[in-house]
């Protein structure tokens, strides 16, 4: 852990996006706005500091992200029944993330396809999580990566969307590990987001 301590790269990214995150989620009305711009400035990063990977043909990061997007709403999804079922009170939390984060005008659709995904992607697996699998072990990697990702989303005063994206985290942290490809993750993640905010969205 010496060495990941000591890549400046590394530390810069992190620091980087806690600094833009923190400015993401402190006004509502640009939320949109600096998320794009956010993103926007992580990939740039991530690009110059890492080099791009894809070690899966297209028609396997199609069908396994595919495939992988469907399962992860399926498992959010179940999550979400048995919150409602057992009347717990994070249900409450899930409507307020809807009204305060979920895309609402067309170009938020636009750039939640064409940056934020992607951006999200290419930073947090394709940069943080491969720059830990230079140090550490893939498991711990996964752990790590996942754990960073989530420790950004604290900053909307949600802990239910930190601990959303730990969970997510995880799943796509393993399949990047698994098949060390960033173009996989990227549609995973795609279809999942466009199944939980466009076409079977829980509230």
């Amino acid at each position: 852990m010496k060495s990941v301590a000591a890549d400046v790269r590394f530390i810069g990214g992190i620091l980087l996006a806690h600094l833009l995150m923190y400015f993401t989620f402190q006004d509502k009305s640009i939320f949109w706005y600096i998320f794009s711009a956010s993103l926007l400035l992580l990939i740039s990063y991530s690009i110059i500091m890492e080099e791009v990977e894809d070690k899966a043909t297209f028609g396997t990061f199609i069908t396994y992200g595919v495939l992988s997007g469907f399962l992860l709403y399926g498992l959010f999804w179940a999550g979400y029944s048995l919150f409602e079922i057992l009347n717990l009170p994070f249900v409450n939390q899930v409507e307020k993330l809807y009204g305060r984060f979920s895309p609402s005008f067309i170009w938020h659709y636009i750039a939640l396809i064409l940056i934020i995904v992607p951006g999200e992607e290419v930073f947090w697996r394709g940069f943080v999580q491969k720059r830990l699998m230079k140090f550490t072990t893939v498991k711990l990697s996964i752990i790590l990566s996942s754990l960073l990702y989530s420790s950004v989303h604290f900053y909307s005063g949600y802990w239910m969307l930190a601990f959303a994206a730990l969970i997510a985290g995880l799943f796509w942290g393993w399949l990047y590990a698994w098949k060390r490809s960033l173009p996989l993750v990227i549609v995973s993640h795609l279809v999942f987001d466009l199944l939980i905010f466009v076409l079977l969205p829980f509230y």
